[in-house]
């Protein structure tokens, strides 16, 4: 169940099946920090982890698209505050996960959208997250960190940095997509990978509820660019 087609089916499917209840489904939500956009999220993402791994095999990578991760949630109520930062302009949403940040982007005013994951799981529910939003956000599927995010006007990451082998290569990335002029905004929490000496914070907000939130003891949300 590899290919876009096949994998998209399946988290369709989920979604239409009756009397479904427990921990191992999916449910549409309204993000906590950015209530405008509405997404395909996990009820526990370990149990649905479980789910899938017992329906596909053990072929399913973790299914980080199935939350609403902090540092996505700063970008994407960034954006919404600040529309000027995307209205008009080709936006480039990498490691989108859930397709939080290019939805909100497209709410914005964004002229396109492309949400890039190296999960096809990922690309799925961005498909069906952008339909549930009547927004329309192109899908990229690989890894284009050793590029520096093509033409795009802007380049949004929320929560790249959160280990040290993703973080040393989307660091580069991120300067060379500055570097040749795009608008590079990046959400974070506070991870320890973050090169926060080389970065300016332009947002920060208080971190959602313990109740709604992945990462209860994370207490704001900051939005950067590299300096």
């Amino acid at each position: 169940m590899t290919t876009r087609s096949g994998v998209t089916a399946y988290l369709e499917d989920t979604l239409t099946e009756p009397n479904v209840s427990g921990l191992d489904r999916l449910r549409l939500v309204e993000a906590p920090l950015v209530p405008e956009v509405r997404l395909h999220l996990a009820e526990d993402p370990i149990v649905w982890w479980a789910r899938m791994d017992a329906q596909t095999g053990g072929a399913s990578t973790a299914p980080f698209w199935a939350t609403a991760w902090p540092g996505g949630q700063a970008v994407a109520r960034y954006v919404l505050d600040h529309p000027g930062t995307v209205a008009g302009r080709r936006v480039l949403d990498v490691a989108s996960g859930s397709g939080l940040v290019a939805i909100a982007a497209g709410l914005a005013g964004a002229a396109a959208l492309t949400a890039n994951d190296i999960d096809p799981y990922a690309l799925a529910a961005i498909t069906l997250n952008a339909r549930a939003n009547d927004v329309e956000v192109s899908t990229c599927p690989g890894d284009l960190l050793d590029g520096d995010g093509g033409d795009t006007d802007v380049v949004l990451a929320g929560d790249v940095f959160y280990n040290h082998t993703i973080a040393k290569r989307m660091w580069p990335f991120l300067r060379r997509a500055a570097a040749r002029g795009a608008h590079v905004l990046v959400g974070d929490p506070g991870r320890g990978h973050l090169p926060r000496n080389r970065m300016t914070t332009v947002a920060s907000y208080p971190a959602p509820a313990a109740a709604d939130s992945a990462e209860p003891y994370i207490s704001r949300m900051s939005v950067l660019q590299p300096r």
